[in-house]
């Protein structure tokens, strides 16, 4: 008999060669074609770049997933089962306009009674669990290995090397960024001060660099402000522009100046304890009566999870915000991802409770350099693995290979071995909007073995708590794009097991012989086929070709 797996093989091999289905094409090949498609020399517009991840890259030159093309010319009105995604990841903020209408809702459990009504082990989950209690910051995982004294003397050597590294990095950028801005509101006052002044001897409020070239002036301080206000004007067409520009540079000194303060106080703060207002010993995987069943985000700057998940499944069409990748999804949220690094208790038992409540898909957009309890977390992997559940993983965001074993990512599916111990983990890097040379973020991970597909990841529109709406980059968010499509796939095809899944997902992307910059460096310019297993990147029009059929094939089977 045939295996389904040497099935899947040989089938989705032979099946990029056929180039139509009944009226609906995979979009071409070979490669050749994709590499003479024009390079985007114009800017994309504001609705471009609030949708570009959805784009096509044959007709809108944009690296997207042809996902609205999926719709538009496969999914149309057809229904599809409902899939659950589980987001393990920071809290959601649950009352999202976006979001609200697309929440998992445990039905076996009634709101509020202090009661396990369904028998699951877990109190009030009525959208899913907090393994966060009312926690928000946290170490470093080996800033905690410190603290603790965990491992053996290797691993707190490891330890305390990156810890002295990363606070040392840490002081000077902080040093830097205050300098900066002490720098540029000196010149920001300055500015106001030579505007208001021409503007009072012009008797205007806005005025050209004509106007203040022909200003004749022996008054000293009015010539030092048109001095000023002329050097201006080589930054922007009027200064309220300028003004502008440069109070935005203020913004981001003030969002540097908390992030490293952030990294110093408790990232990297070997007194500091996050895990105190939890209650558990997070080292013992035996001590798992801890957290509640909100998972809701604790304050506004949480704001991780609520972004992931609007990726993946904001509400379609609803004239708001933006359209999520998949319709017919169900957000769970598990919050279990600090503002720090993860613990392996809690995302194992994160995986544990998706599989165990329905889940068919894990986004899990985070990672972390040290991991003394992996083996939780393998465990964890290998069971949804038996469960039939995929895992979609954020490769990081260090501009590194994950291959050369130097700058080891937690969690995997290898565990730095030779092969994959389960066939569920699909690792993701991040795509710009550029299509060409630099298309590959550069903050991107990359890997001819440990990375499996790339999709968009950088400057991506989607839901912030508060029912707002922000761009933000990273293979964190990349990875909800793919369990977008994977929901897709899943809802559509729901015979397709989770590892046939991650196969159509890597057999049926696009590819190029491009040779792109990585970690932003010229120097390291790699053809992009080279950068991940698959060489590919996620198409959602091909992947519903695919999957359907493979999906076909497989219903006809004895």
């Amino acid at each position: 008999m045939i295996t389904k797996m040497r099935l899947l093989g040989g089938f989705l091999s032979l099946s990029l060669l056929v180039v139509s289905c009944g009226s609906t094409n995979i979009v071409a090949t070979p490669i050749e074609n994709i590499d003479a498609i024009p390079l985007k020399v114009s800017p994309l517009t504001e609705v471009q770049k609030k949708q570009w991840g959805h784009a096509d890259l044959l007709t809108d030159t944009i690296p997207g997933m042809s996902v609205d093309k999926a719709y538009t010319e496969i999914i149309g009105n057809k229904k599809g089962e409902k899939v659950i995604v589980a987001v393990l990841d920071a809290g959601i903020d649950l009352k999202h306009e976006d979001l609200e209408e697309v929440l998992w809702t445990n039905k076996d459990e009634k709101i509020g009674n202090g009661i396990d009504d369904d028998g699951n082990g877990y109190i009030d989950d009525i959208h899913g669990y907090n393994f966060l209690g009312e926690s928000y910051n946290e170490q470093q995982e080996f800033a905690r290995i410190l603290r603790l004294n965990l491992g053996d003397e290797a691993l707190r050597a490891k330890a305390r090397k990156e810890l002295d590294k990363e606070l040392k990095e840490a002081k000077e950028t902080k040093q830097i960024i205050l300098n900066n801005k002490q720098q540029t509101q000196q010149i920001l006052d300055i500015v106001k001060e030579s505007n208001q002044a021409i503007a009072k001897h012009l008797g205007k409020e806005v005025y050209t660099k004509e106007e203040v070239g022909a200003i004749n002036t022996t008054d000293l301080s009015l010539q030092r402000s048109v001095n000023v206000i002329q050097q201006m004007f080589s930054y922007g067409n009027s200064i309220p522009e300028v003004i502008g520009l440069i109070e935005a540079d203020m913004e981001n000194f003030e969002e540097g100046l908390v992030y490293y303060s952030e990294k110093l106080d408790y990232h990297l703060n070997v007194d500091f304890n996050g895990r105190k207002a939890v209650g558990d010993d997070p080292y013992s995987f035996s001590d798992t009566n801890y957290g509640d069943g909100n998972p809701m985000i604790r304050n506004k700057e949480e704001s991780h999870g609520t972004h992931v998940a609007g990726i993946i499944a904001a509400e379609r069409n609803n004239g708001i915000g933006m359209n999520g990748v998949a319709n017919n999804v169900a957000i769970m949220s598990i919050r279990a991802i600090p503002n720090g690094d993860e613990y392996d208790k809690d995302v194992a038992l994160g995986i544990r409770y998706a599989v165990d409540n329905g889940a068919k898909i894990i986004n899990a957009s985070f990672g972390k350099a040290f991991s003394p309890n992996a083996e939780w977390v393998y465990e964890a992997i290998k069971y949804a693995a038996d469960n039939d559940v995929l895992i979609v993983h954020a490769a990081g965001n260090d501009g590194e290979d994950l291959d050369s074993q130097q700058h080891p990512n937690y969690p995997n599916d290898h565990r730095f071995g030779g092969s994959e111990f389960a066939d569920n983990v699909i690792t993701v890097g991040a795509l710009d909007e550029t299509y060409g040379s630099e298309m590959v973020a550069s903050f991107s991970n990359y890997g001819a073995r440990n990375v499996d597909v790339f999709a968009p990841g950088g400057e991506i529109y989607s839901s912030m708590p508060g029912s707002e709406y922000e761009f933000q980059g990273g293979t964190s968010m990349a990875a909800p794009a793919v369990s977008g499509v994977a929901a897709l796939l899943r809802s559509y095809y729901p015979n397709l097991s989770a590892a046939e899944v991650k196969k159509v997902l890597m057999d049926s992307g696009l590819s190029t012989k491009t040779s792109v910059m990585v970690a932003g460096d010229p120097s390291k310019a790699k053809p992009f086929d080279q950068l991940s297993r698959s060489g590919k990147m996620v198409n959602a029009y091909n992947a519903l070709i695919i999957g359907k059929i493979l999906s076909d094939k497989k219903s006809k089977l004895p």
